[in-house]
């Protein structure tokens, strides 16, 4: 895959990356497998969060990935506590939590230094400066390279594009949640980089069965899966290269991670990567005629 820059940072990226979370139970000789191939691939962004698995899906990123280190980019996340009891987390954003954090993600991942180390979440009353200077003092230390946020809040993403040094904001985006261009223009003017989750839209537009998603209606649903399919054959390409072609066709999308569980799936990754094209601004619009636009009424 052509690398692209991620943001204003010196983090060349591979147009699709691959989402830890849906790989579950640790380093497993499959979960292994998956990454491996995904790098073969020519896949090289991987993404996961000190909450998944309790840890074990850092530990899972950072045995397998080993041997290529210095051929990835790992981005990983902090902001969340698992209470001592299991039962759930909670949110937790201080500078000396975050400072702390880092350590363990370090050694989960078998690394001496993250590539993009990311806020899982946050409002607008969190202790923003305080954050800022933890991601700072990290990055001056040499333990991250970068630093970023996963955040669908505007109000939150636009408090650190004003304040601190972002290279990136992962949101949901997809042909069925448009509501990240909400903010394309602050992040295209402050040069931050649009990771998108949730291209595939769950398989609703591919191969599952139709049902409501976000504020759209079933029939809304199905007639964006129409559209897709028109524009497939149209092209003669396949569902998935379409969704993902749609996504990165905006300027502001650098990466489109997406989550994988079998080999079978790394395969048409490869193969709908090798084909993936910036669409026209008439293919643009026909994919979204009829379709509803969603809006974040909240955090504005």
């Amino acid at each position: 895959m052509q690398l692209t820059r991620l943001g204003s940072s010196s983090l060349m990226v591979s147009p699709v990356g691959l989402g830890g979370m849906s790989l579950k139970g640790g380093t497993t000789k499959h979960n292994t497998e998956i990454l491996l191939q995904a790098v073969d691939a020519g896949i090289n962004y991987f993404d996961t969060a000190d909450l998944y698995e309790r840890g074990m899906n850092e530990e899972l990123i950072g045995q397998a990935l080993r041997s290529v280190r210095d051929q990835v980019v790992i981005a990983t996340k902090v902001g969340n506590q698992w209470r001592s009891d299991g039962s759930t987390w909670d949110w937790k954003a201080s500078k000396p939590y975050i400072i702390k954090a880092v350590e363990a993600s370090l050694s989960r991942l078998r690394t001496d230094r993250i590539d993009l180390y990311q806020l899982h979440g946050g409002t607008i009353d969190d202790p923003i400066e305080e954050i800022i200077e933890a991601f700072e003092e990290l990055v001056n230390a040499g333990k991250i390279r970068y630093y970023g946020l996963s955040s669908i809040r505007p109000n939150v993403i636009g408090a650190y594009a004003e304040k601190s040094n972002i290279v990136s904001v992962m949101m949901q985006y997809s042909l069925l949640d448009r509501r990240p261009e909400d903010v394309f223009s602050m992040l295209q003017k402050n040069g931050i980089g649009l990771i998108s989750r949730g291209a595939l839209t769950q398989g609703l537009l591919i191969d599952k069965p139709l049902e409501q998603y976000l504020q759209l209606t079933s029939s809304e649903v199905g007639h964006a899966k129409r559209s897709v399919e028109r524009l497939a054959q149209k092209l003669g390409v396949s569902t998935l290269q379409v969704l993902l072609s749609y996504v990165l066709s905006q300027d502001v999308v650098d990466v489109a991670v997406v989550g994988v569980r079998t080999l079978a799936q790394i395969r048409d990754l490869q193969a709908a990567s090798q084909k993936l094209m910036p669409f026209s601004s008439a293919a643009l619009a026909d994919l979204t005629s009829g379709l509803r636009r969603l809006a974040y009424m909240e955090h504005r």
